[in-house]
């Protein structure tokens, strides 16, 4: 990927500036998406991952579906309607896997495949309510006025459970005038209940694998969820939702077992686990919700309150974090070399922050306001940043291969629990009592603490240096031959398998000349293998030793079986270990 050069005026902070390479910003990219409608995929299977963006375009006009490689455009689709969300998803296990791009817009779903139209799914229509059915009936076959019409649809309106039709809707907000010339134009054609797509997110079919088959998880302004099957478009699920779903995030296998978090314009957020049509558990937020992650087992949602809040998946609120800014959208980082997992939150000052838990580890500032966030592999870079900001412009950035991000690497002044006011108790007649006591005798309570202490410290010496002379602890003590050594038995009898994990645990130097011996009672048990040598331990393996032990006794009792680890041409064991062996559960051969 190419570097371009940036505005240096908006540069990041110190600590951001080591640990981000500035890649490319185009502020006339004319890019405008929010963080659902942007996702990075391997298009073709070539292991250069490209961008695709929903392009919101402007006033309702010029809705795309853009696929970037590098700081190219690859390709553009229109789109008939403003896009609510983009998914990569791999609807077949047909080589070479190509995953397909769903485009949410509408109550369509639009699939494109080798970034072709590929297929389209219509939502169900919804229930019609009958009386309204009627009343467009009469009116189609010129029985009332528009007047009457209005009246009745308004009566409906208040009583009836289902809500009206979005014909019915807009003829009710009509004048007098202008309802003569809707009802003509609209009376011939059948009502339709149509409902629209909020959100939608990507579940696994049935195996964790990164190329797996996905379903796609759609939630929808009826307040249900639906689950899709990749190949048929066929309805695996549904699930009712309190209120409208605006955010998801899902996690885990459809066959298995998954965890489907549900963020809801009435400002909670419903967790859905397998099999279950209504949420189980409910977590009630401080104020809209702006985004929303999940990081391992724990919920973050950013609110519109400028907080940050972090839950468990159980809906146990575990920390409050106050931002300095409006929260514009939030994604979630995840570098999977290391292992390292944080919430990327774009705030209206220009600034994007990122929390690991509730500790800020760093903040990145650019040009414009960001509107979206992608955090994943772009190109053949595993770690690359893209962001659109509210001018429409493109900002990408690759973590530097040497970044370590710390907790609190951002963080400034004093911490909050500091400042927190401890409730301590009011004092009791014991509690002064107790204190009167120990004023009057407190040379005599120090002597006795400080002689039983020294008691304690001698004790421990003396079973440490015994246990070093003895060599029965699992670590050599000598520097010159580091050593590791743990025993595993394994059977039920009369036949034992006898395991030992040895391993050297220098840095640099092999451990070479080693012999391991056995002792233990002739005439209880027998060993085919009683003295071997050990081969080279390499640091940094674990060497497995295994040898076979016979019980020769039908009576049921066991012994004690000594290793010891010996040096070539030294007497004294390097480390030496007791197994007690457990009593034989079968009789040993005649």
């Amino acid at each position: 990927m190419a570097a371009t050069s940036s505005s240096s005026s908006a540069g990041e902070s110190t600590q951001a500036n080591s640990k981000w390479l500035d890649a490319h910003y185009d502020p006339v990219a004319n890019l405008y998406a929010f963080s659902s409608c942007v996702t990075l995929a391997d298009l073709h299977g070539d292991g250069e991952y490209k961008l695709v963006v929903g392009d919101l375009g402007t006033s309702w006009h010029d809705m795309k579906l853009k696929v970037y490689r590098g700081t190219d455009l690859l390709s553009e689709n229109a789109l008939p309607d403003m896009p609510a969300s983009v998914a990569a998803f791999l609807m077949e296990q047909h080589e070479p896997r190509t995953p397909a791009v769903a485009v949410a817009s509408g109550p369509f779903v639009y699939v494109y495949k080798n970034l072709r139209p590929y297929f389209k799914f219509t939502l169900p229509p919804m229930e019609i309510n009958p009386l309204e059915k009627d009343v467009w009936e009469q009116a189609k076959e010129d029985k009332i006025d528009p007047l009457s019409l209005k009246e009745m649809l308004e009566m409906i309106r208040e009583k009836a459970e289902i809500p009206l039709s979005v014909r019915s809707l807009r003829f009710l907000a009509l004048e007098p005038p202008e309802m003569g010339a809707f009802v003509n134009q609209y009376k011939m054609q059948p009502i339709k209940r149509q409902t629209v797509i909020t959100c939608m997110a990507t579940l696994k079919k049935n195996m964790a694998d990164e190329d797996a088959i996905s379903c796609l998880v759609i939630g929808m302004e009826s307040n249900e969820i639906l689950v899709l099957d990749p190949e048929a478009f066929t309805i695996l699920a549904r699930m009712t939702v309190p209120s409208v779903p605006t955010f998801l995030d899902v996690m885990g296998q459809f066959d298995v077992e998954y965890r489907m978090t549900v963020a809801c314009r009435n400002g909670c957020v419903y967790i859905f686990r397998r099999d279950s049509k209504r949420p189980k558990y409910s977590i009630e937020l401080s104020s809209q919700p702006v985004g929303l992650v999940r990081v391992q087992k724990n919920i973050v949602a950013a609110c519109s309150d400028q907080t940050l809040q972090g839950y468990t998946q159980k809906g146990k609120k575990l920390w409050t974090v106050s931002l300095p800014a409006t929260p514009m959208t939030m994604s979630l980082m995840e570098q999977k070399s290391r292992g390292f997992q944080a919430v990327l939150v774009a705030l209206a000052n220009m600034e994007v922050h990122m929390y690991q838990d509730k500790s800020l580890v760093t903040v990145i500032r650019t040009q414009d306001v960001v509107t979206s966030i992608c955090y994943g592999c772009y190109g053949r870079e595993d770690n690359t940043l893209v962001m659109t900001t509210k001018g429409g412009g493109l900002i990408i950035k690759i973590l530097k291969r040497t970044a370590v991000f710390d907790r609190g690497d951002a963080s400034t002044g004093v911490p909050t629990a500091q400042s927190i006011k401890l409730n301590v108790p009011k004092k009791t007649k014991l509690y002064v009592d107790q204190t009167l006591r120990e004023r009057e005798c407190s040379v005599a309570m120090y002597q006795v603490f400080q002689m039983e202490l020294n008691r304690i410290r001698l004790q421990a010496t003396r079973t440490y240096a015994q246990a070093l002379e003895s060599s029965l602890t699992p670590i050599t003590e000598t520097l010159q031959e580091p050593l590791k050594m743990n025993a595993v038995v394994q059977g039920i009898g009369p036949t034992f398998k006898l395991t030992l994990h040895l391993q050297t645990t220098s840095a640099t130097r092999p451990a070479i000349n080693l012999l391991i011996s056995f002792l233990y009672d002739e005439g209880l048990y027998y060993m085919a293998r009683p003295f071997f040598k050990a081969p080279m331990l390499v640091p940094g393996l674990n060497y497995p030793l295994e040898t076979f032990v016979e019980c020769l006794s039908d009576k049921g009792i066991s012994d004690v079986i000594k290793v010891f680890v010996l040096r070539e041409g030294e007497s004294a064991p390097l480390l030496m270990a007791h197994i007690n062996m457990p009593v034989s559960e079968g009789l040993a051969a005649a």
